[in-house]
């Protein structure tokens, strides 16, 4: 039996991978997410053999989630399902802990297999992930690419949330918002907040 886990915003998306990945024997989807918090919390109640998680969700996005559930459940392996074919995106992801990387358009071709390599906890990565790719992330240490957790600071700041929010979100202090915030700006060589959101916008933190 494969247990597995659905985080997606979309209803229709959850369904038609529902039906897809339950047309096979012995697959079972224990639960469903609409939200990053939701995913974590399911994760944790569930404990699934794997998660398939939408990279843009609400309140958390795919790489924060990653590695709250890698955190949490280091046998569960974490499949991206997502719309973005981006360097900076996958890297993020496999700093998360993420062993899985699915383009929405290839989802027809490789979710099955796909899943059954995450289920003998092997990689499977599509678009322009490569072995050079990985080569380069394990070789270089990239100070200037935001942290998980400051990537999660800066989604939550582009959807208009406070710093109280972010906090509670999140389950670190006020202070720590606002640390997390400043090493993003000094990262990224930005001088506002509202520039930062710019620059969440720009690189899909957030759907436009």
């Amino acid at each position: 039996m494969i247990r597995i886990l659905i985080a997606d915003d979309h209803d229709v998306v959850r369904s038609g991978l529902r039906a897809i990945l339950e047309a096979q024997e012995g697959w079972s989807v224990v639960a469903e997410a609409a939200d990053g918090k939701e995913a974590v919390e399911k994760a944790i109640e569930m404990k699934p053999d794997i998660a398939i998680l939408d990279y843009s969700l609400p309140i958390a996005n795919g790489a924060e989630i990653t590695r709250q559930i890698r955190v949490r459940l280091p046998d569960v392996e974490v499949l991206i399902f997502t719309m973005h074919d981006s360097d900076d995106v996958v890297l993020d992801l496999l700093s998360a802990g993420a062993r899985g990387y699915l383009l929405k358009s290839d989802a027809r071709k490789f979710l099955i297999t796909a899943v059954e390599c995450l289920a003998g906890h092997k990689p499977f990565f599509t678009g322009k992930v490569s072995e050079r790719l990985l080569e380069t992330y394990l070789a270089t240490n990239r100070e200037s690419v935001l942290s998980p957790r400051e990537k999660g600071v800066v989604q939550l700041l582009a959807e208009g949330k406070s710093n109280k929010t972010i906090a509670d979100t999140l389950a670190i202090s006020q202070k720590t918002v606002e640390t997390h915030r400043a090493a993003a700006m000094r990262k990224l060589n930005l001088d506002s907040t509202a520039a930062l959101v710019r620059y969440a916008v720009r690189n899909k933190f957030v759907e436009p």
